[in-house]
């Protein structure tokens, strides 16, 4: 199992994950259509070439959870419990079909759980950037992680 346990975090320690992806227009209609958000500026080609930005966005929660799942493998895999929320999500600049993501990861925090000694909360902070290293996301996000078994 590659997640790290409670005593494994370190804040300050920043984790470049070796996963990347680059995003599909299918990814992006898949996603779109499975969550029912008809936004012009996802799906529909003709809407968009008129926007600002002259071709679809890839959707922001789309790029949320491919930031974090990025994550999984070097933090979080079968050792998390479960989220406990996530603040400060920002999209700083869009994604678009084609382009490619990296995520890197900042232990922002850790402590102790104050009613289970058995787990404790770990403070991260994601931050995906394009090919171009332009960022795309960042996300503060709160897990709470196993410790290790004694």
């Amino acid at each position: 199992m590659p997640g790290l346990y409670f005593e494994e975090f370190e804040p300050g320690a920043v984790i470049r994950h070796s996963l990347t992806k680059s995003v599909t227009e299918s990814d992006n209609m898949f996603f779109s259509v499975m969550t029912l958000n008809p936004q012009p500026l996802h799906i529909d080609f003709d809407f968009a070439a008129r926007s600002e930005w002259g071709k679809p966005l890839v959707n922001s929660l789309f790029t949320l959870g491919l930031m974090i799942g990025i994550s999984v493998h070097d933090t979080t895999l079968g050792t998390t419990i479960g989220n406990l929320g996530m603040t400060e999500t920002v999209f700083p600049h869009p994604l678009f079909h084609g382009d490619t993501v990296r995520v890197e990861t900042e232990v922002l925090s850790v402590r102790e759980s104050k009613s289970k000694p058995d787990r404790g909360i770990v403070e991260f902070e994601h931050r995906a950037y394009n090919q171009n290293d332009v960022l795309v996301a960042r996300c503060v996000r709160q897990a709470m992680m196993l410790k290790r078994k004694a």
